[in-house]
């Protein structure tokens, strides 16, 4: 876990305009020979959406450190009808270090909803579900695919593999026929209401943290 650099002291841990974030590292208070420093962040301010531990840090010092801790989960996200649902998944995956985000079909996808984590987490592309099945293959990553369908396995009780790479697909269509043929299961998300589905990008989340919770290491968490 990354040791926090910043004193106290060290700026207004709000700016005035409301908005998070450290200023400039004060003038009386000397700086830390540490590499990982960015000049510029710590001459005007850090406002950027990082947890305390990495303020003024340079974005490559960020992912390095995240990096020798990355959990061995990957996500994939079958071409979206609604892109912006892409981001809140890269968003929540950065919030869980997972290890890569995988992206079948378009590569082009709106980075709004990311609020800038995608920055911190590495993303990959795949044209098409075979060469997605085919890169966990090879590196011996387990799929389970999440989806509401008839005879999938509950993800409340299931027991997801360490190892593991979690799919999801659109909201209508949902999981293709041949990402669900090529996983180990499929689990679904129980729901209790009148609607059909969750959104994909909260179905996402849960599934993401049942993995957590199943095999993180919560002593780690921030």
């Amino acid at each position: 876990m990354s040791e926090n650099i910043v004193p106290t002291g060290a700026g207004p841990t709000e700016w005035n305009e409301g908005r998070h974030g450290v200023g400039p590292w004060p003038a009386d208070t000397p700086i830390p020979a540490d590499p990982r420093l960015d000049p510029e962040l710590l001459a005007t301010g850090d406002r950027r959406n990082v947890v305390d531990a990495y303020r003024y840090w340079r974005r490559e010092a960020i992912v390095a450190d995240i990096d020798a801790r990355r959990h061995p989960l990957h996500i994939a996200i079958e071409n979206f009808e609604n892109d912006a649902n892409i981001g809140t998944v890269v968003r929540t995956a950065n919030a869980f270090a997972v290890d890569t985000v995988h992206i079948v079909g378009r590569r082009r996808w709106n980075r709004r909803g990311a609020m800038v984590t995608d920055r911190y987490q590495h993303l990959q592309h795949h044209e098409t579900v075979a060469d997605l099945l085919n890169w966990a293959a090879d590196a011996g990553i387990t799929v389970v695919a999440i989806d509401n369908t008839p005879g999938s396995v509950p993800l409340e009780t299931a027991d997801l593999p360490k190892r593991c790479l979690l799919l999801f697909g659109q909201e209508g269509p949902g999981v293709s026929a041949a990402a669900q043929e090529g996983a180990l299961m499929t689990c679904s998300i129980a729901q209790f209401g009148s609607t059909r589905s969750i959104n994909a990008g909260v179905a996402a989340g849960i599934a993401m943290h049942a993995w957590i919770r199943q095999h993180a290491d919560l002593s780690q968490a921030w």
